[in-house]
């Protein structure tokens, strides 16, 4: 018979080098929602516009202005009305879980029954 060798991977998890990630005041920029997205479209918009800049007016200085300033403008368009509907999703999915907890707890009850009756009526 042959000894199979048990695998530890809680070990081999341990020798694995810490994951790295970019903390600002605190708060891992990894986790934070419409962080990754917008950066990146911020980041390869302001690019291309500054090498079209350049290719247009051969004057580096400038199409580094104008595509630093479309780096800023596409970040700011795309991180608030992301970040606007992630709390607008996140406050309805609060109501929804306050809901059902209320349900499964008036659920069989007097007050069920009560509430029911006033839904019929109106």
């Amino acid at each position: 018979m042959t000894d199979k060798k048990k695998v530890d991977f809680d070990a081999l998890q341990a020798d694995s080098p810490p994951a790295r990630s970019l903390t600002l005041f605190g708060r891992d920029l990894s986790q934070m929602p419409c962080f990754r997205n917008s950066f990146l479209y911020g980041i390869s918009l302001g690019m291309a516009v500054g090498f079209l800049a350049f290719m247009k007016t051969s004057r580096p200085q400038m199409s580094t202005h104008i595509g630093f300033g479309t780096f800023v403008g596409t970040t700011l368009c795309y991180w608030f009305p992301c970040r606007y509907n992630w709390s607008k999703q996140q406050r309805e999915a609060d109501m929804l879980q306050h809901l059902m907890q209320q349900q499964a707890m008036y659920e069989g009850s007097a007050k069920e029954r009560e509430l029911d009756q006033k839904a019929e009526r109106a």
